[in-house]
């Protein structure tokens, strides 16, 4: 990293040999089998990565990376119709082999594979050296070559710009933001994992099910009290055994097609009575929404904008028309109308469920949202939509490879679209929930009808393209793609001027008014279950002040949780080593994680043994004008995971040792200690067991 930024002044200095420089780079990758050893793409992905950083104009570099390679294609293309290489097997660039996989890939892909030969390394610098050898149409040769050469430029070059946009989400690695893109880390690889392993194993797996199935069907039908039920209830037994039946289409397919259905519906049934009755899906959701909040960051905002536009009426609209455009030229028309009804009939549901239920949006949206918040349309257009369209391509599918990418790649779009939504704080946890399961309803009722067309020989199965059809389906996509680019680049919502809008401070007389309710005086898991009680309350003038006492006391502020300081805690508590700013879990009051973490060495002096204390601010001050403070006080004595402390269990021993502490300071105006709620013996959502004699200290400074 220091690397590069060294580099970066020095590039600035010579702008236009840079231009000529990736043009060079752009022209010899393409050139006739030379380009197999020129790193042009690499070349290209660096000059986009520095057009991010204001080195390089972007429109100039596309032009001269462009223009670079469909030059390099049209000379390539030369050679090959003028005979000018000879090949020999002792020629470490002009092999034979090579020449010869390059004719068997033409032969194949025919003009075309002068646009995919493009974007395939071995390929690039051979297929227009082929394309000239066979005599193939000068025009056509152009227009094929300049097409991939400006797509090829942009592809490159937009990943390079990526890349330089991101590079401040990269120096991260020192923010909390750094843990949400590890978790996502994670869960890629988790997932490629997952596809992997079913790409592998799939079909082991799958043969092992049925035997284990055939094997318990066996056992059961052998069974003499089954044997005797079954001939004393033949007409039942029959029933079950034409459900059963997996040759027919209202055998096993519609019995799995139909509990998948009802599951599905009494899901859907479940999460709108959570919603009506505020169950406890509701208090996860504000509490995950909040938590969101604290994670967010404008790069990441940007990126989860334009996955949130997967699902915006006007990019699906557009999809939509280009995804029957395919269907109608494959001849798969049997598709268009159940494509239709699935879109259509699940956006219609979510649009009167959002008018029934009116339920608003959540209060740490980055963009307003001017329609009701349940059930969230993009998730819904995401299940119903993206997976329709993933369930035709694993159909139409024969390679088992496909099958599994296709669906992977139709699940993590859809998890994706779903999740942006709760990243952007446009819809909570439920939303999206019960979006996907609208989404889903509709989807099943599809896949019944074209099974049951299939059933009936209804859904055509042959493909005959033409030349012709190929070229519109090519262009459709290319148009759609440009559409969305396009669409994307120019949405720009009007972003509040905080995730979590500022509230008034309402000001109070007496500091019992903050605690309307008994949930507001204990802290909460994220389901909202109660855990420890509030042991503290703080007057000061503002954040700032409440800092600058707890460090007068020989608290340290809590470092932000992030992927360094994760490590950097793991590392310390393995050795058994100071970190006196180690950062701690998140634990939530009123909804909200905590705003202040202070914490103390103990004799140990290490990690895995601390004094400390989360506060919150709430949204009232007092009549002079001072904030309020709430906040809990415990002591760790150990690890627990790996990845959160465990507490020792009297924790108002530590609330005195606390306020002894901020005593010291002699900044303390005055205190009170009052009862707060009955003693409490319980546990936090570790499973730490506690007790206290529920009393609270109200400190003013």
């Amino acid at each position: 990293m220091d690397f590069i930024n060294n580099l970066l002044p020095v590039i600035e200095h010579f702008t236009m040999l840079g231009y000529w420089l990736v043009f060079l780079f752009a022209f010899t990758e393409s050139l006739a089998f030379v380009g197999l050893f020129i790193p042009g793409t690499m070349a290209v992905i660096l000059a986009g990565f520095l057009a991010a950083q204001g080195y390089l104009d972007l429109g100039n570099l596309f032009w001269f990376v462009a223009v670079g390679a469909i030059l390099g294609d049209g000379l390539s293309y030369y050679l090959g119709r003028r005979g000018a290489i000879s090949f020999r097997t002792e020629n470490i660039i002009f092999k034979p082999e090579l020449l010869k996989k390059g004719e068997e890939f033409f032969k194949k892909r025919g003009a075309s594979s002068v646009f995919w030969g493009r974007f395939i390394g071995w390929v690039r610098p051979v297929i227009p050296f082929v394309a000239g050898l066979f005599k193939l149409n000068k025009k056509v040769f152009l227009f094929w070559n300049v097409l991939s050469g400006l797509l090829w430029a942009a592809a490159h070059i937009a990943l390079g710009y990526f890349f330089g946009q991101a590079w401040q989400t990269i120096v991260l690695w020192s923010t909390r933001t750094s843990i949400l893109i590890a978790v996502l880390a994670g869960f890629l690889i988790v997932f490629y994992s997952l596809k992997w392993l079913v790409f592998k194993k799939g079909r082991q797996i799958l043969s092992f099910i049925i035997s284990l199935w055939r094997s318990i069907k066996e056992a059961v039908g052998n069974n003499e009290y089954i044997k005797k039920f079954i001939s004393n209830h033949p007409r039942f037994w029959k029933f079950i055994k034409a459900r059963l039946d997996k040759n027919k289409f209202s055998g096993l397919p519609l019995t799995v097609l139909t509990l998948a259905f009802i599951y599905a519906l009494l899901l859907l049934g479940g999460i709108i009575e959570d919603v009506i009755t505020s169950d406890v899906i509701v208090s996860v959701d504000a509490r995950v929404a909040n938590l969101l909040a604290i994670f967010r960051n404008p790069e990441l905002t940007k990126f989860f904008l334009w996955v949130t536009l997967l699902g915006k009426w006007q990019v699906v609209l557009v999809f939509l028309l280009a995804t029957i455009c395919f269907f109608w030229i494959l001849r798969r028309r049997a598709y268009i109308f159940l494509l239709l009804f699935t879109v259509i009939g699940s956006e219609a549901f979510t649009w009167a469920a959002k008018h029934l239920f009116r339920r608003l949006r959540p209060d740490t949206a980055v963009y307003t949202e001017h329609s009701f918040s349940f059930p969230s349309g993009h998730a819904t257009i995401a299940m119903a939509f993206y997976g329709f369209i993933a369930f035709v391509l694993i159909r139409e599918t024969e390679p088992w490879k496909k099958k599994v990418n296709y669906f992977f790649l139709g699940i993590l779009l859809i998890l994706f679209i779903g999740f942006s939504r709760l990243y952007l704080g446009v819809h909570y946890l439920s939303d999206v929930w019960g979006g996907y399961l609208v989404g889903l309803l509709a989807l099943l009722i599809s896949i019944s009808m074209i099974e049951w067309l299939d059933s009936h020989q209804k859904v055509k199965k042959e493909n005959i393209l033409t030349k012709k059809s190929k070229i519109i389906l090519l262009l459709v996509s290319l148009a759609s793609l440009f559409f969305y680019v396009n669409f994307a680049v120019h949405y720009n919502p009007i972003l509040l001027p905080s995730s979590n809008p500022p509230k008034n401070n309402a000001i109070i007389e007496n500091v019992d008014t903050i605690f309307s309710n008994d949930q507001i005086k204990y802290t909460e898991t994220l389901t909202g279950e109660k855990q420890e009680p509030l042991n503290f309350v703080i007057i000061a003038d503002n954040g700032g002040q409440l800092i600058k006492i707890f460090k007068n006391a020989g608290w340290t502020l809590a470092d932000k949780a992030s992927f360094s300081s994760a490590v950097e805690l793991a590392k310390s508590a393995a050795l058994k080593e100071e970190y006196s700013a180690a950062p701690m879990t998140p634990s939530f009051w009123n909804k909200k994680p905590h705003n202040f973490g202070f914490e103390k060495p103990t004799a140990v002096n290490n990690a895995r043994e601390r004094h400390h204390a989360r506060f919150w601010k709430t949204n009232f001050k007092t009549e002079n004008g001072k904030l309020i403070y709430v906040g809990t006080a415990s002591l760790d004595v150990g690890l627990k995971w790996g990845i959160t402390h465990k507490i020792k269990p009297d924790i108002d021993t530590e609330r005195e040792f606390l306020l002894k502490d901020l005593q010291k300071t002699g900044q303390v105006a005055k205190y009170q200690k009052k009862q707060l709620v009955e003693s409490v013996l319980g546990k936090n959502f570790s499973g730490d067991p506690f007790f206290t004699d529920g009393k609270i200290y109200i400190i003013e400074f």
